[in-house]
Parts: C-alpha cells; sequence; structure tokens
C-alpha cells in the first residue's frame, strides 16, 4: 500500500545553469503523473505508464500545441522514488531557454516551483533517508577532491547513522536498568551495578563519542580544505611557487619585483585535502597606490590562512627582510619553503633551521619543479600532525553540526559518570541520560527544530 502523498507538487531544473547535452526538469508529488499527461505526446500513445521506463515524445504546450522540445519521461510511482512521492523526470536538451520554457509549462499545469534542497526535505521528512544522508547529498555536491567524495558518500550509505544508533542502543540499555530502579526501589536484589554500568558506558558510549569527535576535527578539512597563503619579499619565486604547484601558468612571472598587485586564488590537491593556495602581493614599502592595496590585501589573507609558506630565495640566502616577516608569522602555522636551489651554491640547510628557529622546512625549485612533492607532503604533515596512514574515505566523519552535538552527548553521558560515582539518585541519573539520547537525535534528525531544518536545506542548490 503506497504511503498518502500529502506534500504539494513541487517542480524544479535539476541541472546546473549553463547550456549542457541533456537538462532536467524534476516534478515530485500527487499530480505528477497528471501534469505528465498534459504536456508529454509520447511517439507511441499510452493509456497506462510504466513505472522507471523511460518514453520518448515531444514536450508541448497545452495552450497553443506548439512543440517545445524533443524529450526523454520517466514516471517513477511511489514508494519507490527520491522523495517517497510521485515523481517524474522529463530530459530536455540542455538549452536554459528550453528548461524554462518546460518548467514554466509544468507550473502552469498546477505544480509550485521547488524551494532549495525540498526534494531532499521530502525524502527526510518521509523516512527515505535520516538527516545525516540528507545533509550527505549536500556534501557529495561539494566534494572538491576525491576524499572528500568518498567521505560523503560514505555517510550516504548510512555509516554515521549506523555509529549513531550504536551509541543510542547503548544509552538506552542503561536508561532501562534504571527505569527499572526508579519503579522499583524498595527491591532486596540489586538492580543498579553502578560499577558494571560505569564500565558498559565507557567502553560503548563514550570510547565511541571521542572516536566520533576526534574523526570530526581531523575529517573537516577533508570536507571543507584549507587555505594556504604563499608570503616573501618580492621577487623570490612566489607566482613561480603557485605554477608549479597548479602545474600549469596561472600568475605571471618576471624579473620585476612588485608584478603581482593582487592575490590569485586556485584550489588544488593534495593527497586528498581541497587547498585554496593563495599567490600574495610581496610585502614592501610600496612604491604606488595599486600595489599598496594589494599589500593590505595579502595581510588580510594572513590572517585568514590556516598555513602561511613563507619563502625565501637560497641563491641569496636568508636576509634582515626575509627575518622580519618570520617575526611577525611565527606565531601562525608556518611552513618554511627555501626556494630556488638549482642556481644556489651549495645551499646550506642548516643555516635555514639556524635563522629560523622551529619551522619544519621543504626546499624546491619552483623553475624545475624538483623538491614540489616533499613540499605538498610538508603541507599535508603541517595541518592532519603527520597522519598521512588516515584513510579518511572508511573513517565515518561527522560535520560541524553534528561534532557540536557529539560533545554535548559526551558532556551529558559523564554527568551520568559522574553520578553513579557519587550514588545520585536514579531519577537524577535518567534526566541526563534522557539529555545525551536528545543530543544523539538531534544528529540523525529525530529531534531536530523545524529552524534548524530549513537551515540545512536551504544551503541546497534547487532542484536537489
Amino acid at each position: 500500500m503506497m504511503p498518502e502523498q500529502s506534500e504539494p507538487t513541487i517542480a524544479a531544473i535539476a541541472t546546473p545553469p549553463g547550456p549542457g547535452g541533456i537538462g532536467i526538469v524534476r516534478i515530485s508529488g500527487q499530480d505528477s503523473l497528471k501534469i505528465l499527461k498534459q504536456l508529454f505526446h509520447p511517439r507511441h500513445p499510452q493509456k497506462e505508464y510504466t513505472s522507471h521506463k523511460m518514453y520518448y515524445g515531444w514536450i508541448q504546450d497545452p495552450a497553443t500545441k506548439n512543440t517545445i522540445d524533443e524529450v526523454l519521461a520517466v514516471y517513477m510511482r511511489a514508494p519507490h522514488t527520491y522523495t517517497r512521492n510521485d515523481v517524474v523526470e522529463i530530459h530536455c536538451h540542455g538549452s536554459y531557454l528550453v528548461l524554462q520554457e518546460i518548467l514554466a509549462r509544468v507550473l502552469s499545469a498546477g505544480a509550485r516551483p521547488a524551494d532549495p534542497g525540498e526534494f531532499t526535505k521530502h525524502a527526510f521528512l518521509n523516512g527515505r533517508i535520516d538527516l545525516t544522508q540528507a545533509e550527505a547529498v549536500l556534501e557529495l555536491l561539494r566534494a572538491k577532491t576525491r576524499e572528500g567524495l568518498n567521505i560523503a558518500a560514505a555517510q550516504l550509505k548510512g555509516q554515521l547513522h549506523d555509529r549513531v544508533v550504536s551509541i543510542r542502543d547503548a544509552l538506552l540499555s542503561a536508561r532501562s536498568i534504571i527505569e527499572v530502579a526508579i519503579d522499583f526501589p524498595d527491591e532486596d536484589v540489586e538492580i543498579l551495578n553502578p560499577l558494571k554500568m560505569k564500565q558498559d558506558i565507557n567502553q560503548n558510549v563514550l570510547v565511541a563519542l571521542d572516536t566520533l569527535i576526534t574523526s570530526a576535527d581531523r575529517g573537516k578539512i577533508f570536507l571543507d580544505g584549507i587555505s594556504v597563503v604563499i608570503l616573501g619579499r618580492p621577487n623570490v619565486g612566489k607566482s613561480s611557487l603557485l605554477n608549479a604547484l597548479l602545474q600549469e601558468d596561472r600568475a605571471i612571472v618576471t624579473e620585476m619585483p612588485g608584478t603581482t598587485r593582487d592575490t590569485i586564488e586556485e584550489y588544488l590537491d593534495i593527497k586528498g585535502m581541497p587547498v585554496r593556495i593563495i599567490d600574495t602581493a610581496g610585502i614592501r614599502e610600496a612604491v604606488e597606490a595599486v600595489e599598496e592595496i594589494g599589500i593590505l590585501r595579502t595581510k588580510q589573507k594572513l590572517e585568514e590562512a590556516d598555513l602561511v609558506l613563507l619563502l625565501v630565495d637560497a641563491s641569496v640566502g636568508p636576509t634582515e627582510e626575509d627575518h622580519r616577516l618570520y617575526e611577525n608569522m611565527k606565531e601562525r602555522p608556518l611552513l618554511l619553503v627555501v626556494n630556488k636551489i638549482d642556481i644556489a651554491l651549495d645551499p646550506d640547510l642548516n643555516t635555514y633551521k639556524d635563522f629560523f628557529p622551529g619551522v619544519p622546512l621543504a626546499a624546491v625549485s619552483a623553475k624545475t619543479r624538483d623538491g614540489m612533492g616533499d613540499l605538498e607532503t610538508a603541507i599535508f604533515y603541517s595541518v592532519t600532525t603527520g597522519s598521512l596512514t588516515w584513510d579518511p574515505g572508511h573513517t565515518c566523519v561527522p560535520n560541524v553540526r553534528h561534532a557540536a552535538s557529539l560533545k554535548k552527548t559526551y558532556d551529558s553521558t559523564q554527568k551520568v559518570l559522574d553520578g553513579l560515582e557519587i550514588d545520585l539518585p536514579p531519577d537524577l541519573l535518567a534526566i541526563e541520560l534522557q539529555a545525551a539520547l536528545d543530543y544523539l537525535g538531534d544528529i540523525v534528525g529525530q529531534t531536530t527544530t523545524e529552524d534548524v531544518l530549513d537551515k540545512i536545506f536551504g544551503e541546497f542548490c534547487i532542484g536537489k
């Protein structure tokens, strides 16, 4: 028996803006098939449409009978659809004008425009996916590297959901014992064994929570990436280093100091980690207004950076100006990059270690690209504390919202352990246990407030 379709019939363009080979208009709701029949004229007329079967034909304007496009159309019957409501997809040519024309006819036929993320929200509200899987859809769309894609795919398969359910079951087991102790306070047998319960909660709840929280802190960089700023005095090779990292000539390189007047930003993939690499204007006494603006922007990017690459010129050795930059940056995450080793006369790297104490070092030639692999490894080590063996694609990685709820769950669970330690009455223990369960429920969407749901799905694109 099919579930009642209570949501309104919604429609949107499901493919990205811009011309393409194929464009898709998606419709979801109880009137989906009715709207399809009004607009679609299959090559072979159909009395009934078989679910999940493609049909070839034309979309026509019901009023003028003019053909809008040659299309493939598919009707998918509830509940075996993305939203668990009836769904229709019209696959047309990827012209923005064609898509808009078809969508306009769909809306005139009775659908309303879908809100951002509304298709996925219906999937969540109808129980097809939980909230962690819904958020994984967004992370899948935003993934910048293969590792980020692997993390999102693992969460979409329900990996985080399964871990949360396992922790929840352990808390429910503890709560059931405590509730029996509350209901039968005068029994002679010992219902609540504080020592055993502490051991069970510590092993099955706190250890699992700690693992998830740690993976969130480390996994965030594979999902959101990091910002890396290249800093150095003029003409040490910052733009050349950017080009070498990108393996293309993205920035203009000349022998004239001050060539880079503004910041240049590009993304690259370093061992699965999305890195926003930023080439900056060299910091010096500006000789003109445009360069001064570039230097101000450099300082702003430095404030926002997760890592600063301090670039020095091996052909001239460390200078006082290099050291001044180091003094200004030494409290920030810093990696020293010794450039131009191809033209330096036997550079002694120990000199740089003495001149920039405590700063990890990588030696490269941006021109010949020698040492670039070592530099990428050094960048990775600098932000992952050397966890090169960690495989994010096979590790459960909660996002920031999940991590906050997990930490609250941990704190409430710890209060239960503290209460057991001092023989707190069972009814007070039950309050903290319920709080922990509520925080867990917030992760998967069981206790999530409507405004939080609106915020989550509001981040989606229209059509998903």
